[in-house]
């Protein structure tokens, strides 16, 4: 068996650090920039106010802001907006309701460039690129693939979420998503080095096998999406009460959430992504059946581990067929999705660490 390299893994550990100032200044970035684009629009829309103009515009920073045609010309006529000195846009609906003013609900790329999130992108971009450099060396120094315990999964997991993150950034202008997904990047990258701070080592007889290629790092994509989706959800149930206090004559003081999509629109998008983390679970789960009947001699050996992964198969299978079939949508889809993925924390973090099993390998 090869020697452990452990200047290699000594590299590795100082890319790690790297790569995380360089997602915290993306953070930063991010957060910066919904500040500024609320203001900015804020300051738009009060404008608009003091001229006494009912007609609908666009923000240079409203990224993908709706713009309805004036109706009757009257705040409340069908198809008008009315824009509020306190910096809520409120749009009519045909009943003339009125309804949150959100970004475009096909999160497009359109209007004017938004300096600040590009460079959040292009610093997230930096950090994964340096991460890969962090999870790449240590699969070298130790001559196998990097996710042999707790602390290369959470790694390894980290780095997936920010190049998802980055791929669907590609055709969907998730910008406003940065500051949540970045951050979740960044705790599980802090849970990694101070919770499970584990040096670099060979593997341990049961999982030196083909299937640990398979199904880990299947079940690291799985919970890269699953990521993603919680991120949506928690926005989904914030735009939704903020939607829900305009319609009934409020106001809202998150105003960055003129910039995400509506409600509806998350929940939509989340649902997709959800749909195609359930697939890639399932395999999950039958890819480990057949492991552990190689390993073990047995399919099901009711395992904590098998359980809660099983558990979290039943919950996200319960999210997509109630959404489906039964009309769990809004808030109650979001609910659910966010349960489901505390089941993947829960199942990563309780059960690997306090429940004694077949799958103890932890590292820690």
């Amino acid at each position: 068996m090869p020697s452990i390299d452990y200047t290699l893994a000594e590299y590795s550990e100082l890319f790690m650090l790297l790569a995380a100032f360089a997602y915290t200044v993306a953070f930063l970035a991010f957060t910066w920039d919904l500040a500024q684009s609320s203001r900015t629009i804020k300051a738009v829309e009060s404008r608009l106010t003091q001229q006494g103009s009912a007609a609908p515009a666009k923000s240079e920073a409203f990224s993908g802001a709706s713009a309805r045609t004036a109706g009757s010309g009257r705040p409340g006529g069908a198809g008008s907006d009315s824009y509020l000195a306190d910096g809520n846009v409120r749009g009519w609906d045909a009943d003339g309701e009125p309804v949150a003013q959100t970004a475009d609900a096909s999160m497009g790329y359109v209007g004017a460039r938004r300096n600040t999130a590009r460079v959040a992108v292009a610093l997230t971009v930096l950090g994964a690129l340096i991460h890969t450099a962090a999870v790449v060396s240590r699969g070298m120094a130790a001559h196998r693939v990097p996710w042999g315990n707790m602390y290369e999964f959470c790694t390894t997991g980290a780095l997936v979420v920010a190049v998802v993150f980055l791929l669907v950034l590609l055709k969907r202008d998730l910008r406003f998503l940065g500051t949540l997904v970045l951050g979740l990047v960044l705790v599980m990258m802090m849970v990694a080095t101070i919770g499970f701070p584990t040096p670099v080592a060979h593997l341990i007889p049961a999982l030196q096998s083909y299937w640990l290629i398979i199904h880990v790092s299947v079940a690291v994509i799985a919970s890269a999406l699953f990521t993603l989706t919680f991120a949506m959800s928690v926005l989904q149930l914030l735009q939704a009460d903020r939607e829900t206090k305009i319609r009934a004559g409020g106001t809202s003081k998150l105003g960055f959430l003129r910039i995400v999509p509506s409600a509806q629109s998350l929940e939509n998008f989340s649902y997709r992504i959800n749909a195609v983390a359930f697939v890639l679970w399932t395999f999950t789960l039958m890819a480990g059946s057949v492991w552990a009947e190689q390993a073990w001699g047995r399919y099901w050996g009711w395992d904590t581990k098998e359980v809660w992964t099983f558990v979290i198969w039943v919950v996200y299978a319960g999210y997509l067929h109630a959404r489906a079939t039964r009309g769990w949508t809004g808030t109650r889809a979001a609910w659910l999705s966010i349960v489901g993925y505390l089941c993947v924390i829960f199942n990563f973090t309780i059960v690997n660490v306090y429940f004694a099993g077949l799958h103890s390998y932890s590292g820690v």
